[in-house]
C-alpha cells in the first residue's frame, strides 16, 4: 500500500508542511489543477475557480478508483476509516 497526498499549493509549502507535520509519504502538487477536474472535485469557493474539495480517493494498482471521500472545508478525513478500507482492499 502507497500513500500520497495531492494538493494545488507549491512544492515548496509542501516540503514545509511535511517538515512540520512530520510526515513521511510524498505530498504532490497539483499546481495546473488537471488532477483536481480529473478527478471532479474542482469548485468554486470565495470566487476562486479551481479550488479543489477536500477529497480522499483509494485507488488500485490497476489505477480503478475503489472508494471516493468528500468532506466540508472545515472536516477532517477519518484517517481509521480510511486504512480499514485500504487494509479491506489488500485483502
Amino acid at each position: 500500500m502507497r500513500i500520497f497526498a495531492v494538493s494545488r499549493d507549491s512544492p515548496y509549502s509542501h516540503r514545509r508542511y511535511a517538515e512540520q507535520q512530520w510526515l513521511t509519504y510524498p505530498l504532490l502538487s497539483d499546481w495546473s489543477g488537471r488532477a483536481v477536474e480529473a478527478f471532479g472535485v474542482s469548485q468554486t469557493l470565495d470566487g476562486l475557480e479551481g479550488t479543489p474539495v477536500r477529497s480522499c480517493f483509494l485507488v488500485d494498482g490497476d489505477g480503478l478508483i475503489r472508494g471516493a471521500w468528500r468532506y466540508g472545508d472545515d472536516e477532517l478525513p477519518d484517517l481509521d476509516v480510511l486504512l480499514d478500507a485500504a487494509h479491506g482492499l489488500a485483502g
